[in-house]
């Protein structure tokens, strides 16, 4: 999204923002207020987001185009939920749902356990107040300032001057650029454009955080520096965090909870180690395939796919998959007992995501002995295979 775009969608925010200070609290209240919840929804959580049935269809010089379809998905309070896809999932038209910068096609959207269409002006401003958003290009005005790009919400909301300072001083302490107040965005390295603009997002201390690709401008190194602040966002302000991204990566490195779209349909949803582990839908599996660990070429080169007519000098290699559920880990003395030999590692890693074991190892063993399966049968591993054989030199 460019500066221009996003202008233009937060122009009558703006506009609205600043209408609205000047009411009075009651008024304001009132008009922040969806009509009464359905059933299902009379107690809901702060923070909390749901799709139902939700479509959405654009059209284009080709006729319509189905961005969303059948979308039903509920995003706990308090969680750091992700939504990935590859280019044209629809994930950001999902996203742009939720504070309403796209109105969907049928379904409903639910934040806190109101119908967002039902709207009107003076809610919706309530409602962008609770929802902040954060941008992939950063969306940072050039001619103003670090301090002034974060407060211009406030002026254009009508907060006194002295209630701005203080806010605005307190997010740059939050994000780390105090120091970088009166600095001008042409200055600052990505990662410092886009602390900026997550202190913009926040000054209306929303429940909700959306964040568009907003690490996808940037370097490795600093794209961890964003999660690890948005982690802490999440646990010391207790907001709920979503964010859409088509790296599985980030997906791993922070978020609770996963869905994966295709097509704008669900292709799977749940805990990011359940996805992670056992995939079930051919897109995810194409987007977790750039963190698997392939076999290296030289390993590939020595494999031998069908059994030496002589055994000697020759291993049996056996892949092993682990995919977080239960508590079955890797422990190699216990492997090698039960295949009854001495076990090589050749190739393979292991990560933890929350708090379960994920990955894939392949050792070289015996060449005779009892079978893979024999290392699920006894808990050592959720999945084992054997690949073939490879020449061991003592």
């Amino acid at each position: 999204m460019t500066l221009n775009q996003w202008l233009l969608d937060t122009k009558s925010f703006f506009v609205q923002a600043a209408s609205g200070a000047a009411k009075s609290a009651a008024k304001s209240a009132s008009n922040a207020a969806a009509p009464s919840a359905t059933e299902g929804n009379q107690h809901p959580v702060a923070g909390s987001v749901r799709f139902e049935n939700l479509g959405k269809t654009y059209r284009s010089s080709a006729g319509l185009v189905n961005a969303l379809s059948d979308i039903d998905l509920s995003i706990p309070a308090g969680k750091i939920f992700g939504i990935i896809g590859r280019s044209g999932a629809g994930k950001s038209s999902l996203l742009r749902t939720i504070n309403r910068l796209e109105n969907p096609t049928s379904g409903r959207v639910w934040v806190d356990g109101q119908d967002v269409a039902a709207f009107d002006d003076d809610g919706l401003v309530a409602l962008r107040r609770r929802v902040g958003m954060i941008f992939q290009h950063f969306n940072l005005l050039s001619a103003k300032t670090v301090f002034e790009n974060v407060a211009l919400p406030l002026r254009v909301a009508g907060v006194k001057p002295a209630d701005i300072d203080k806010r605005v001083f307190e997010l740059l302490d939050l994000v780390g650029l105090r120091d970088k107040h009166a600095t001008y965005p042409g200055r600052l390295s990505g990662g410092q454009k886009q602390r900026v603009g997550i202190a913009r997002a926040l000054v209306h201390s929303p429940q909700i955080l959306l964040c568009d690709e907003a690490t996808s401008a940037l370097d490795p190194e600093t794209t961890q520096s964003i999660l690890a602040l948005l982690r802490d966002i999440n646990r010391q302000l207790g907001l709920t965090v979503i964010l859409i991204t088509h790296e599985m990566g980030v997906i791993r490195d922070v978020c609770d909870e996963v869905v994966v779209l295709e097509g704008g349909r669900i292709a799977e949803s749940g805990p990011v180690w359940q996805v992670f582990g056992e995939p079930q839908h051919a897109a995810t599996r194409a987007l977790l395939r750039p963190l698997e660990h392939e076999l290296p070429d030289d390993l590939v080169s020595q494999l031998e796919q069908q059994e030496p007519p002589v055994l000697s000098g020759f291993q049996r290699v056996i892949e092993l998959t682990y995919t977080g559920q239960g508590t079955i880990e890797p422990d190699l003395d216990r492997i090698a007992a039960a295949l009854g030999s001495r076990v090589r590692l050749l190739y393979g890693g292991i990560d933890r995501i929350q708090g379960h074991t994920h990955g894939r190892l392949l050792i070289a063993t015996g060449g005779t002995g009892p079978a893979a399966q024999t290392l699920v049968a006894q808990q050592l591993s959720h999945y084992a295979r054997e690949l073939g054989y490879v020449r061991h030199h003592a």
